[in-house]
């Protein structure tokens, strides 16, 4: 079976262009990630690894969507070939069936993890630059008009912290960011 594996950092970026790849490729079944490839705790390649058997064929557009990082390819890989599942990277033209093949995946697995820490860079400077000129403000905050209230529960004992940024529907790290801050404006207060 010839599966296909589609990936984008982002919910915002489309899959459309690798997606019409697979199906040109003839791939019968296609799974989909919009996530970081940093790592390779994605849900749709978890699924992938699960659902993939001996004979199978994994294709990807470029080995950039598989994996970001060299270790990781590299797991994948290994993965692949304990499974007795081939690998072929579209862009790269590369076929895991030979040991030129599999050689050539290391050295494109690097070079993808080097630009990787290269769009890093240059985004961690622009944003530098950005700080500095003053346009750069950082991400808005999230609206969240219920968060006094819920808060008073969790303080009362009524609810859990899970409970209280499930509720809020904003991540654990947003619900302690503004448990910080409000506690530093009480105590504030307090010292007037």
């Amino acid at each position: 079976m010839r599966i296909g594996y589609c990936r984008v950092s982002t919910t915002e970026q489309n899959t459309a262009r690798q997606e019409v790849l697979m199906e040109r490729l003839g791939v019968d079944k296609i799974f989909i990630d919009k996530c970081s490839g940093k790592n390779t705790d994605r849900p749709a390649l978890k699924e992938m690894l699960d659902f993939i058997r001996a004979d199978d064929i994994v294709i990807v557009e470029s080995i950039s969507r598989l994996a970001r990082c060299t270790k990781d390819l590299l797991w994948l890989i290994d993965t692949f070939i304990e499974l007795g599942v081939g690998f072929i990277s579209q862009k790269e033209a590369l076929d895991l069936s030979s040991d030129t093949g599999r050689f050539m995946v290391t050295i494109f697995g690097a070079i993808s993890e080097l630009e990787r820490s290269f769009i890093l860079a240059r985004q961690r400077e622009g944003i530098e630059i950005a700080k500095l000129a003053g346009v750069y403000k950082g991400r808005k905050p999230i609206d969240c008009p219920d968060f006094d209230k819920v808060y008073q529960q969790v303080e009362l004992g009524e609810l859990s912290a899970t409970d209280a940024f499930k509720k809020l529907n904003i991540s654990k790290s947003s619900w302690y960011r503004r448990v910080r801050e409000r506690q530093r404006s009480a105590g504030n207060q307090s010292s007037e």
